[in-house]
């Protein structure tokens, strides 16, 4: 019989994040398909809060790893932790989100305890009675069902791809696992975070929205010159008011190294498509884009599509986007923005 972890690190206020809730339903559902029992597996310096969040999730067992010494990332003393949870709870398949912080201690984790182990699956499942992985490869373009005869078999879900689980009833007694660091593991100190300013935040996975930025921004308007200020002004104020995330497309990230003006807080990290991310909101808005097939790949996740384009004809007005506005997104996205800021 299967044993499922369910595993993930809290939050500073001793809560679960968004995506480890994602992934206990992943959890859930698998120990019901293998007819296994679940185990929850909990580690940081808080972890009384994240108990009320784990209540009705039928499982047989609830460990904790609770210790200052886990109040920041560290690989040391993160994978010690997930380490004594898996062996405290015999745990032959481990479910886990994939934030930073755990992507980056569990293959060593795995290895350790003479498992595998696979990332950013999209499902878990069980089929004849047996685990199965599904997730992407090569950008997203094919799709495959894993199995393993490795155990323990390390499972990492990505956001997005599970509905978060919600709360029922009283939340379950967590049982102690002892944390025990040499003075090694504690080598690593942080000392203090450093981090953008909340208006120079553009990537923002947790957003309703996804807004995204085309190379027409930069182009000749029909003044005959390039506006990069006014759009600069335009996307900023919108993504601060609609706390949106910012996506582009390749010919607006490749801009630079082509020797054309570009906006300043435009990266590669924000390009999506078959070579750049694949986000996961529910609602996205695509502005002076073409819609060309290899930057739509990167939409596949995305419920609800909608563009901004002066061609009628464009890739989006082909089938790709729900609703299409032919329009000039510099007047549209000020109107936007009068509007929002009219809300307060």
């Amino acid at each position: 019989m299967e044993t499922i972890l369910f595993l993930s690190h809290t939050e500073p206020d001793g809560a679960l994040p968004r995506a480890a809730l994602e992934a206990l339903t992943a959890a859930r559902a698998l120990a019901q398909g293998t007819k296994g029992q679940l185990v929850l597996g909990v580690f940081g310096a808080e972890t009384a809060g994240a108990a009320a969040q784990l209540a009705g999730a039928g499982a047989q067992r609830a460990l904790a790893v609770t210790s200052p010494e886990l109040a920041a990332a560290r690989y040391a003393s993160d994978a010690a932790a997930a380490e004594a949870l898996a062996r405290a709870a015999g745990a032959t398949v481990v479910v886990a989100p994939s934030t930073s912080r755990l992507a980056r201690v569990l293959a060593g984790v795995s290895h350790r305890l003479g498992g595998k182990i696979d990332t950013h699956a999209t499902g878990v499942a069980a089929q004849d009675g047996a685990p199965t992985v599904t997730r992407w490869f090569y950008r997203q373009r094919m799709e495959a069902t894993l199995r393993r005869a490795a155990r323990p078999w390390f499972v990492t879900v990505d956001a997005g791809t599970q509905p978060a689980f919600r709360a029922e009833g009283a939340a379950p007694a967590l049982e102690a696992v002892p944390l025990a660091l040499a003075d090694a593991q504690r080598r690593t100190r942080v000392t203090g975070f450093r981090a953008p300013e909340a208006q120079a935040q553009t990537i923002r996975p947790d957003a309703k929205l996804l807004f995204v930025a085309g190379a027409g921004w930069t182009k000749k308007q029909a003044d005959g010159k390039p506006h990069l200020d006014q759009a600069e002004q335009l996307i900023l104020g919108f993504l601060g008011k609609a706390k949106a995330s910012l996506g582009s497309s390749k010919s607006m990230t490749d801009l630079a190294t082509e020797g054309h003006g570009v906006m300043g807080f435009m990266t590669h990290l924000n390009q999506v498509g078959q070579t750049g991310s694949t986000p996961r909101h529910a609602k996205g808005l695509a502005t002076c884009c073409h819609g060309e097939e290899p930057h739509v790949v990167g939409w596949r996740f995305i419920n609800e599509r909608r563009a901004v384009n002066l061609d009628p004809n464009c890739g989006w007005a082909r089938g790709k986007a729900d609703v299409v506005y032919v329009a000039d997104a510099f007047a549209v996205m000020e109107k936007v923005n009068a509007l929002l800021a009219s809300r307060g």
